[in-house]
């Protein structure tokens, strides 16, 4: 977060509520929050993730529009696309080049940019590239950071996933009006996934509420455990990746 703060500190102005409303054509659409509302089953949210910190590379050198393309024919139901240079070997310009890929598509699945958010900029670059959705990551963030984020993606018209590891942190989310919880399984701080983390915090969440499990799915078993927290969706990124073909994983994760 320190290096993202300095990152955008170089590109950081004055953005104006106009400018991000633009992007907003009438009622605001929510197009991702819709897109994981299914009537049965959970829903996938694929992610384009080169490598990580935890995981070192994935897939080092993978298109971008190419695994986009590979999730879009499988039937997803949303796309995740990791922005972050330094430690996620990803860029705006893959969530270009990914929305651009999917444009007049029918049944084209939203795109969420994945990065850490800390400033009103980056939520118009995200609107500008064509994302449905911001990650909001609660931990690192203040209340009042987190307020300004989401009022900016709402004038955009975008929606927001704010992303929890603790019962604390889903209460201060709450506060802030999130409609999008997403439990990452992955501990921040020390790197450890469990998935013990979706079981304890998603059946405490409102109804009302979408509910992701991210980090460690891995397998249909996975997938299936997230499920009965009452998961509505998951978020699959370095399993997918690591994948020569992730098209009927992807398919069998929607079949149960």
């Amino acid at each position: 977060m320190a290096w993202k703060r300095q990152e955008v500190a170089a590109r950081m102005r004055p953005v104006r509520d106009n400018e991000l409303a633009r992007y907003c054509v009438g009622e605001h659409p929510h197009r991702f929050e819709k897109a994981l509302r299914r009537e049965n089953g959970l829903a996938i949210i694929s992610e384009i993730k080169r490598k990580s910190p935890s995981a070192g590379a994935i897939a080092e050198g993978r298109n971008a529009s190419e695994q986009a393309r590979t999730y879009y024919n499988a039937g997803t139901d949303a796309i995740s696309v990791l922005t972050d240079e330094k430690y996620f070997n990803g860029s705006i310009k893959d969530l270009w080049d990914v929305n651009d890929l999917l444009a007049n598509r029918p049944d084209t699945p939203p795109t969420l940019r994945k990065d850490f958010f800390v400033d009103r900029i980056q939520v118009l670059e995200a609107a500008e590239a064509g994302a449905s959705c911001i990650l909001i990551i609660v931990r690192a963030l203040s209340n009042e950071e987190m307020g300004i984020l989401y009022e900016a993606a709402n004038l955009a018209g975008l929606d927001s996933i704010f992303e929890v590891h603790e019962e604390a942190e889903v209460e201060r989310a709450l506060n802030c009006g999130a409609r999008i919880i997403g439990v990452n399984n992955r501990d921040l701080t020390r790197f450890v996934t469990d998935l013990a983390i979706s079981e304890n915090i998603i059946p405490q969440l409102p109804e009302n509420c979408i509910a992701i499990s991210e980090s460690g799915i891995s397998t249909i078993e996975d997938a299936e455990r997230a499920f009965a927290t009452g998961a509505d969706a998951v978020l699959v990124g370095e399993a997918l990746m690591k994948m020569k073909d992730p098209e009927p994983f992807i398919q069998e994760l929607h079949g149960f």
